[in-house]
């Protein structure tokens, strides 16, 4: 019998794949299933590291799509706007990605309408600091809240390509009726009884539910929308489990890398871009980590978005000829927006470690 590896490509060989080259000659992506033309217009959801994908797309004269672009309440802060397609703010666990479909389509209603700080103003439990003003009223976050839904449901209606990192599988839910937030209530502030959320882990089988349904559901309503899944790479910030943080992290992005890939094996409009493998593989010799050995060095950022032009916006002379089309002005502006947003990456696990 003939030796079944013989015929294989160099990338399938660990020795062929590494041996003599430096960590950025590494490319991990072989086979992208699509290319994103500049005409395509493009979404992103997810966790902090998501926000790289979103400047590159700008920088690079892509479509990034914002349907979000002012506060209905001019005292409510400016934070947040063209970090993410809609502003929602930091979306970690797939749950929570999941509902935020759900609710702006009216498929759940959360019995958490909003919480209020220490400082007596209120805020939106599931986007709690979107603005660090948070605002007056109660009625002010539920007026808010219904203009961003319907931001939320434009860019799932509209978007030619949605892009999800994957960030974390530990959430805080309400016992009441299982509302996953992005964050404790106790990192908020003053908000409740301690008795009516609950922590979570999920699990594997919850969330490859919970994202095939929704990205099929996605798919329903826009049959031209292709999907991007990524993990990110950025450890977490702190673990509820009673086991060391590493572990935990270790547990965390294994699971959603599984998932990642079992979706995109069943959904063909489902991709799947290694971020995660290229920022924590050994090739890297951990250089790509800062000092603290869980924020991306902006080397690794590079490294990263460098394939991910080369792989999904540089594909085939269509993509590029579309990329040299001079931008239209709501492009310009777009780029101006979130190039001047994201100036350093907003992450709001960080205000779990109040030393930080």
């Amino acid at each position: 019998m003939q030796n079944p590896y013989d015929a294989k490509p160099d990338y399938q060989f660990w020795r062929r794949s590494f041996a003599g080259k430096t960590a950025v000659e590494v490319d991990l992506v072989t086979h992208p299933r699509f290319a994103i033309g500049a005409g395509d217009r493009v979404a992103t959801a997810g966790s902090c590291f998501a926000q790289h994908v979103s400047r590159k797309l700008s920088e690079s004269g892509f479509q990034f799509m914002v349907t979000e672009r002012e506060p209905l309440f001019s005292f409510s802060g400016e934070e947040n706007f063209g970090v993410f397609s809609a502003r929602y703010g930091n979306i970690y666990t797939v749950r929570q990605f999941k509902q935020l479909f759900w609710r702006a389509y009216g498929l759940f209603e959360p019995a958490d309408l909003y919480w209020q700080r220490e400082d007596g103003r209120y805020v939106d439990p599931f986007r709690p600091f979107i603005s660090s003003a948070g605002f007056a009223a109660p009625d002010e976050v539920v007026q808010e809240r219904e203009v961003h839904l319907a931001a939320v449901r434009e860019l799932f209606e509209n978007c030619d390509v949605f892009i999800l990192t994957l960030g974390l599988t530990e959430g805080w839910e309400s016992v009441r009726d299982g509302a996953v937030f992005p964050l404790a209530p106790g990192v908020v502030g003053a908000v409740g009884n301690e008795a009516d959320y609950r922590f979570r882990n999920f699990t594997v089988t919850e969330m490859e539910k919970d994202l095939k349904d929704v990205l099929q559901r996605l798919h329903a309503i826009n049959p031209k929308c292709r999907v991007l899944l990524t993990v990110s790479p950025v450890a977490l910030i702190a673990t509820y489990e009673r086991t060391h943080v590493l572990v935990a992290t270790t547990y965390s992005k294994s699971v959603l890398r599984v998932v990642a890939e079992t979706i995109k094996r069943e959904l063909d409009y489902v991709d799947y871009f290694p971020s995660y493998e290229m920022i924590m593989g050994p090739h890297g010799r951990g250089a790509f980590l800062e000092d603290d050995l869980r924020e991306v060095r902006p080397e690794g950022v590079e490294y990263a978005m460098t394939a991910f032009v080369r792989h999904y916006l540089g594909q085939g002379e269509r993509v590029r000829t579309e990329a040299k089309a001079k931008p239209t002005a709501a492009q310009v502006e777009t780029q101006k927006l979130v190039i001047s947003e994201i100036a350093a990456v907003i992450c709001d696990e960080e205000k779990i470690d109040r030393a930080v």
